[in-house]
């Protein structure tokens, strides 16, 4: 049977945290070493909806988008999650879902692929920020590039201060061969990585 683009419904995400903002805050730290100990699939969801997820009708999202034209795509590489089969899946925004790619645990040769960042081969997942710019670009030119970048920040401090809130341990990585990031990842010509966020326990 093949389960490739397999569908996995993620659970609701939280909206009432115990931490407050300013903890989260004061909290906030690059991350690199992690517990032993898989983590699960409410933290996957919660993480997964701070940086993309929709918050009311028409689609609009936890992160700001130039135009609301969203160019962000989120995968979750995922090597020890409870309840999730190794393997590299997509977030449908959508559906609060997450689409299986492959089944492959590919965090070494991901880390690798960071000029050997070992924090993400040891790491129980690691989220992807990648973009599609041409969903920018066509309205807003070349300065649309720059508003890409700009929401794949907001992505990334979401995903940090979700993570501090869920006592959760993550660091942003830009340094990497895209060429060899887009071909572990499964990327099309027209999806670029940006950011690479290990994620474990601390």
């Amino acid at each position: 049977m093949n389960t490739v683009n397999r569908s996995i419904k993620l659970p609701r995400p939280a909206h009432d945290g115990k931490l407050a903002l300013e903890a989260a805050f004061l909290g906030r730290r690059s991350i690199r070493d992690y517990r032993q100990g898989p983590l699960d699939l409410n933290e996957i969801s919660q993480l997964l909806w701070a940086a993309q997820g929709i918050v009311r009708p028409g689609g609009y999202r936890t992160c700001p988008s130039a135009g609301a034209l969203y160019p962000l795509e989120l995968q979750v590489v995922a090597g020890a999650v409870e309840g999730l089969p190794c393997g590299c899946y997509r977030y449908d925004i959508a559906n609060h879902a997450m689409l299986l790619e492959n089944e492959r645990d590919i965090r070494g040769v991901l880390a690798t692929a960071a000029l050997g960042q070992s924090m993400i081969s040891r790491a129980p997942a690691t989220i992807a920020i990648s973009a599609i710019f041409e969903r920018t670009t066509r309205r807003y030119g070349e300065r649309g590039m720059r508003y890409v970048f700009m929401e794949a920040g907001h992505a990334a401090q979401n995903i940090h201060l979700q993570a501090v809130s869920l006592n959760l341990g993550t660091v942003v990585i830009g340094a990497f061969r895209d060429e060899e990031v887009k071909r572990v990842m499964g990327f099309g010509p027209r999806e670029s990585p940006l950011l690479l966020m290990p994620v474990g326990r601390i």
